[in-house]
């Protein structure tokens, strides 16, 4: 395909090319004048947040659904397990292969292949028949997440280049996708108990369809750096997540014993060793090696990890807290659930203010204190007559830490990484964060099941979490060189 010259036309007729439009040999439209991109840099922010909005909400809105697929489809706990966890195994598994896909192929064209194979998915599963169809529609749905989400990031760092202006953004975007988060609880609920379950997939569909028309309309193309796919690393890397994926959600359910799930742990294991082994010998790596020679780049996967062990099992014990120990409804135990997550958007615009003052290093150690704190006076005050009202201000308080951490780590993250590393940057700590909740919500629930649920089960799981918080603190504090 012949790529248009555009720098030298714009050269002769005195015109200059905006920031952030760069041709690509998937884009052959030609560029529009500067200054008619210049204020189109909220509308670029908000569409690039919607793929993760429509992913965030899926991580979590099909848990108050289990009573009603079980009832309408006849869902056996093993199909409910899979239809909740398959869309996690797909998205973590293949995460590490979308980024070197969007570096090959140019971001934009992979986001937009990612969003419409999640739309697809949310049609199919609307009208599913029986489990087996959901189930693979899941699976669907997890493939498009992991195809748009690295290349989203990637796209909102091109957009936006200027560090002060990019530190902004990701506080306003990380707020809008964390919102998702905190909303999915309570908006599966009135779906639900309005429109059904099919609903939950339905919502997807118009949000799809115009976030696939205005990606194309005012998102600027990243060139393609046709790099090597690296074939090889990219099989031994979903191997080892998958198998390890496998046994965390199967462990449960067939036992921590079973043959398969044993066995599962064994080709992770080896696997992963595998990939090590050719990352260090190949000419062509998954992950360029110089980025592990960074200290922010680690520090940032590591605190990624710890992040969503942290965050995603601490609500999956909340959650069974609420119904099981206290006895709300699910409606009720997802309104109680609001307090602790809907500050983490205050968090995210917390840190667009002070962000670029006193920089990532200082944010996230800080950040992680905090909400290891909470976690700590929860372990210690927790017991049958403790009101609601106090676990609340405590879960609020501690979780505007949280909203303060994640776009601290992903800054750090990026900055590291650069903008020629940014797709594969990106989904390296995607994977490793989703790894952590798969980790997190499985270590919860060892936890809960060997104390025998109620609150002493779920004090020692908030202790479990304010370990986890305090040890992505003193990595915050130590690995990450000057202001991050």
């Amino acid at each position: 395909m012949i790529t248009q010259k555009a720098a030298p036309r714009a050269a002769a007729s005195g015109s200059q090319a905006p920031v952030g439009r760069r041709q690509d040999p998937a884009d052959t439209r030609p560029t529009p004048a500067g200054p008619s991109k210049q204020p189109r840099g909220g509308l670029q922010l908000l569409v690039l947040a919607l793929g993760f909005v429509m992913a965030s909400l899926d991580t979590g809105i099909m848990n108050v659904a289990a009573n009603d697929l079980r009832d309408r489809l006849g869902l056996s706990m093993s199909g409910l397990t899979w239809v909740v966890d398959g869309y996690v195994l797909a998205f973590a598994a293949l995460l590490l292969l979308a980024g070197s896909l969007a570096k090959r192929y140019g971001a934009r064209r992979i986001y937009l292949i990612g969003l419409a194979v999640f739309t697809a998915a949310s049609l199919l599963g609307a009208v599913a028949p029986n489990g087996a169809v959901l189930v693979a529609a899941r699976f669907a749905q997890g493939v498009g997440a992991a195809l748009f989400m690295p290349s989203s990031l990637s796209l909102l760092m091109n957009a936006f280049p200027e560090p002060a202006r990019r530190a902004k953004v990701l506080g306003v975007w990380s707020a809008i996708v964390s919102t998702s988060v905190g909303l999915a609880p309570t908006l599966g609920g009135l779906l639900i108990g309005t429109l059904g379950w099919r609903s939950l997939f339905l919502v997807n569909l118009p949000v799809g369809v115009v976030g696939l028309l205005l990606t194309r309309r005012v998102v600027a193309a990243v060139p393609a750096r046709g790099s090597a796919l690296a074939a090889g690393g990219h099989v031994l890397g979903l191997l080892a997540l998958g198998s390890l994926s496998y046994a965390l959600i199967e462990g449960p359910d067939k036992g921590w014993s079973a043959p398969f799930v044993l066995g599962a742990f064994v080709v992770a294991v080896v696997a992963a060793a595998g990939f090590v082994v050719r990352e260090r010998a190949s000419r062509t790596p998954v992950l360029p090696v110089s980025l592990f020679s960074d200290g922010r780049f680690s520090a940032a996967n590591a605190i990624g990890f710890l992040f969503n062990f942290a965050f995603y099992g601490s609500l999956f014990v909340l959650g069974l807290f609420l119904q099981a120990a206290r006895g709300a409804s699910p409606m009720t135990a997802g309104l109680q659930m609001l307090p602790a997550v809907l500050v983490i958007p205050l968090g995210n615009m917390l840190y667009a203010r002070i962000g670029p003052r006193i920089g990532n290093r200082a944010a996230l150690a800080g950040s992680l204190a905090l909400s290891a704190a909470g976690y700590v006076l929860l372990f210690l005050l927790l017991a049958p007559g403790l009101p609601y009202g106090v676990i609340a201000v405590i879960l609020a308080v501690g979780n505007i830490g949280s909203g303060v951490s994640s776009p601290a780590m992903t800054g750090v993250l990026m900055e590291a990484a650069g903008r020629e590393h940014a797709d594969i940057g990106s989904a390296t700590l995607n994977a490793n964060r989703q790894i952590g909740s798969l980790v997190g919500i499985a270590g919860m629930g060892a936890v809960l099941a060997g104390a025998g649920g109620g609150h002493q089960a779920a004090a020692y799981a908030f202790a479990l979490t304010a370990a986890a918080l305090a040890a992505a603190a003193v990595i915050g504090l130590l690995g990450v060189r000057g202001r991050g």
